[in-house]
């Protein structure tokens, strides 16, 4: 066994066990920033078939290397306008959209061929200054935007904590995206995704009903780290 499906077992363990035993579908999108083509591939044949990534210039050449692999790629980093025709025209999914002018230009480049693309708004649940993402009250608004647009598939919601050791904090701002998903649910739009945790809080996401986790570091291991000039 490859240590890529070593950790992809090691993690569905800590899932298996976050839920309880509740019958809940949760996506793992294993982000392969800074990875190489081959430890997608790895991630893939453990049973992995969600990838994210953070960088088009980056995710590029793996999706052409990977092309005819059945992979469901993810875009999980901020959204530029001038990288959205890549975007558009390359994923399944993206998770970050946080202004009405990005969602349109996705919406105009996305190819006819390719169906609709799964979007999810990103909300600011942390209300730090260097997090992209809009206020809670502001999510409303945003997606009454962006389900009118042709193209894009409004999924549902995505959410970075803070960085806390403290399973509370975490919690406590997972519940405030839950609290939004359930809001906009109320207010009739289809919304089924909650896409919240990572490998430093996924179980705190999970306990507040997250169903979709973005995991780097748990499956692929430590990032090299940039050098000092």
């Amino acid at each position: 066994m490859s240590p890529i499906a070593a950790n992809l077992q090691a993690l569905r363990g800590r899932i298996s066990d976050a839920l309880g035993g509740e019958r809940r579908d949760v996506t793992v999108v294993a982000v392969s920033k800074q990875k190489p083509a081959e430890d997608v591939r790895a991630a893939f044949d453990a049973g992995c078939s969600d990838l994210g990534e953070n960088y088009v210039q980056e995710a590029l050449p793996k999706i052409a290397a990977l092309r005819g692999v059945p992979i469901t790629w993810h875009y999980i980093g901020h959204l530029q306008t001038n990288k959205a025709r890549d975007v558009a025209e390359h994923f399944d999914w993206v998770h970050g959209i946080d202004r009405a002018k990005a969602a349109a230009a996705l919406a105009r480049a996305r190819p006819a061929l390719r169906g609709a693309l799964n979007v999810c708004l990103q909300v600011n649940i942390s209300d730090e200054k260097t997090k992209g993402g809009v206020a809670p009250s502001e999510a409303a608004a945003l997606a009454r935007e962006v389900a009118a647009l042709p193209s894009l598939r409004l999924r549902g919601l995505m959410g970075m904590a803070q960085p806390s050791d403290d399973p509370s904090v975490q919690r406590a701002q997972f519940r405030t995206l839950k609290a939004t998903f359930d809001a906009l649910v109320r207010d009739g739009f289809a919304l089924d995704t909650l896409s919240m945790g990572m490998s430093q809080d996924f179980e705190a996401a999970l306990a507040e009903g997250a169903t979709m986790l973005r995991i780097g570091t748990a499956i692929f291991g430590e990032r090299q780290r940039k050098a000092a000039a």
